[in-house]
């Protein structure tokens, strides 16, 4: 009996520390439903809740799997940036085109890795500007939590409900660090906190009345070159060098050894896969590793146990994405990403520690400002060229600092 206690004592850091990415998984669900949409893809009722089943619930296998086999924190989702993308391609390209790019993506990216040609390109990327990508990543989700204490945003007034609310949440927090310390990780009673003062305002949506199973129907890809040159290439870059590229850098810089080779085919496979019901792209999540194995989540051989929240978060979502919707909105989204950027406030001080105590200074400013920018080039966005450029940079002008790195 004691054993067990004791042993879930030690765990209880890693599922915590979890919680914050199953907070994200529904933040996201909104930003799905957006691209579903008559302003993005125009998908029906059952088309969305299918591509719902499977951007959530496919990633969760290989997540569950390699993270017990390698005893650490390999968290895959359907890219969130690639979804995006689509969005913006939604009235270009046919949703079936879209499926048959991304399934060429993840064949490049198969062939990539089984013939061992993105190793390479993680050593030449080094960790000091993955942070400078990460804090320029994390900083707008920490921005919009003081976003949210706004009265007013373009001069029309915002219901008074919503600061007090995120307000009390960000109290919470606060006074959890100050006098509970790492007992609890103040992420917790800070939701608790915003999710009362939301059901005193009546700011929380209705309960669903019934759940539905989703209704997956395969999609028959379509290999339109217009397709295939506009898309591909950037998923390819997506699925690699902008994330599954830094998660394994930073994997490295908290001890893990991580499989890269296995990484990457499992990315590809996984995304050749899932675009036989939609377009998507299965990689590694940066944002969620960074609290599922960073120090918050515990000993660093029990961190592995991070993924059994969004595990169990992902698949959920999957089996009643037919009422995807109802859930997206039963918590109020401002709440949602107000828990996003408080949960990645650690985060956010380490990468800046990082990138301001050199041995390089110069690349990793670049690749956090260029993050933080709304820069794209030949499609590819911010991310892309934050790692690209901010290694460029610093190959120019830091030679001493890499040398100096290397001796490290």
């Amino acid at each position: 009996m004691s054993r067990n206690s004791g042993e879930l004592r030690r765990t209880m850091p890693a599922l915590i520390a979890a919680i914050p990415i199953a907070i994200v998984f529904f933040a996201v669900l909104g930003i799905i439903l957006t691209a579903a949409g008559p302003e993005g893809l125009a998908l029906s009722d059952e088309e969305t809740s299918g591509w719902i089943a499977v951007v959530y619930g496919l990633p969760m296998l290989p997540t569950l799997v390699l993270s017990i086999r390698y005893r650490q924190p390999l968290i895959f989702t359907g890219n969130i940036f690639a979804i995006i993308f689509f969005v913006s391609l939604g009235d270009q390209i046919a949703f079936r085109d879209l499926a048959g790019a991304s399934l060429v993506a993840g064949a490049l990216v198969l062939v990539a890795a089984a013939f061992g040609l993105t190793g390479p390109l993680a050593r030449w990327i080094p960790a000091p500007i993955v942070h400078g990508l990460i804090a320029g990543a994390v900083t707008p989700f920490v921005v919009d939590v003081f976003s949210s204490l706004s009265t007013s945003a373009g001069g029309v007034a915002i219901p008074p409900e919503i600061p007090l609310m995120v307000g009390a949440a960000l109290a919470t927090y606060l006074l959890s660090q100050r006098f509970l310390g790492p007992r609890i990780p103040p992420i917790l009673p800070s939701f608790v906190a915003g999710l009362f003062v939301a059901l005193l305002t009546g700011q929380l949506g209705e309960i669903p009345s019934s759940l539905e199973l989703p209704n997956l129907e395969v999609v028959r890809p379509g290999f339109s070159w217009t397709a295939i040159v506009t898309a591909t290439p950037v998923l390819v870059a997506l699925l690699t060098v902008q994330s599954n590229v830094p998660s394994v850098i930073y994997l490295r810089t908290q001890g893990f050894r991580a499989p890269e080779r296995v990484v990457n085919i499992v990315s590809g496979v996984g995304t050749m896969v899932g675009s036989l019901f939609g377009p998507i792209a299965v990689s590694l999540a940066l944002p969620p590793l960074l609290l599922a194995a960073g120090p918050g989540a515990g000993e660093r051989s029990i961190r592995f146990r991070a993924v059994y929240v969004p595990v169990a978060t992902g698949l959920l979502i999957a089996l009643f994405a037919g009422t995807a919707a109802d859930l997206s909105v039963l918590v109020p989204p401002v709440l949602l990403l107000a828990m996003a950027g408080l949960a990645l406030m650690p985060a956010l001080i380490a990468a800046l520690r990082e990138i301001t105590t050199g041995p390089l200074i110069i690349g990793p400013l670049f690749a956090f400002v260029i993050a933080l920018s709304e820069m794209k080039l030949f499609g590819l966005g911010p991310f892309f060229w934050s790692l690209v450029l901010g290694t460029a940079v610093s190959l120019l002008m830091e030679r001493d600092g890499w040398k100096r790195l290397g001796d490290a």
